[in-house]
């Protein structure tokens, strides 16, 4: 089984003979790290990965929303430590000599960079309820990773904010706890004692979040449109959605380091790869995630 001495030695390896700056070999030693957090709990070692696993990971790097550039990179680094453990005649073969990128089946949508989220954020005219709502949507997108169906059935009664999560009713019935960061709660309870909880609200809508003006459930196209119009009206020029602020915020995270595990687990993704229920992951674990990695913590 491929330990944590042979990830030493590697290192040993990058900085003596290939001459690496340490920043570079942090990069080597995260992209293995990746791996090693995706093949955790299914009793499978380094030694035992082929060329189909490797496929299967970069697939899952892509369901969680790392852009093709950083998938090229992880495989640069994983093409470079597995010819390091042949070198070292770890391993018979070399699983990543014919690894390729996996044609995506759709295109991403854009990602935006956190100098362009903000740009967005100061776009938004606060002195009107609506835009005080807006900002109280965008912070939640961004900040939990929200789908547009999450948000608009977000519910009051699972807010938590004194244990700072929320309770997402999340695809199959399945619920999660998301954390959530002090700036988007701080604009979500703006958005709930100025603007929603003085409107009229129309029966069985009482504990919904979010409310049109005439007190009911907001529509998925109303949020669409708003973030369109507020794109153009920022000069955004990439496509953006709802959508984005969830893969903004993957890729934010997994970029920063955080742990592919953590992420997934707070996407309320099911690995398209494995059937393995993951481990448990309470609470105070996600929430040093989110403090550590994301870019509002």
């Amino acid at each position: 089984m491929i330990t944590t001495t042979y990830l030493k030695e590697y290192s040993t390896y990058l900085r003596l003979e290939r001459g690496l700056s340490s920043n570079s070999i942090k990069a080597y030693l995260n992209d293995v790290q990746k791996l090693l957090q995706f093949i955790t709990g299914s009793g499978q070692a380094l030694a035992e990965v082929g060329h189909e696993d490797l496929v299967r990971f970069i697939t899952w790097l892509n369901e969680l929303g790392m852009l093709p550039n950083s998938q090229a990179r992880v495989i640069s680094g994983l093409k470079s430590y597995f010819s390091f453990l042949a070198l070292e005649e770890l391993i018979a073969d070399d699983p990543t000599a014919l690894l390729e990128l996996p044609k995506l089946s759709r295109k991403l949508p854009d990602v935006l960079s956190v100098v362009e989220i903000d740009q967005l954020m100061a776009g938004i005219d606060l002195s009107k309820p609506e835009g005080v709502r807006s900002r109280a949507i965008i912070e939640v997108l961004y900040g939990c990773g929200l789908r547009v169906s999450e948000l608009i059935g977000l519910k009051i009664s699972n807010i938590h904010a004194d244990a700072a999560y929320v309770l997402i009713d999340g695809k199959g019935s399945k619920q999660r706890i998301v954390p959530i960061g002090q700036v988007a709660l701080k604009h979500l309870d703006i958005y709930l004692s100025e603007i929603r909880n003085k409107q009229k609200i129309k029966p069985h809508m009482e504990d919904f979040v979010f409310l049109n003006k005439f007190g009911a459930s907001l529509s998925r196209v109303s949020v669409f449109t708003m973030i369109k119009a507020l794109a153009q009206q920022t000069g955004i020029k990439k496509t953006i959605s709802p959508h984005t602020f969830r893969h903004s915020f993957a890729t934010h995270l997994i970029e920063g380091g955080a742990d592919l595990r953590a992420v997934q687990a707070m996407l309320g993704h099911v690995s398209i790869t494995t059937t393995e229920i993951y481990t448990h992951l309470d609470r105070e674990y996600l929430h040093e995630v989110i403090r550590s990695f994301h870019p509002r913590s």
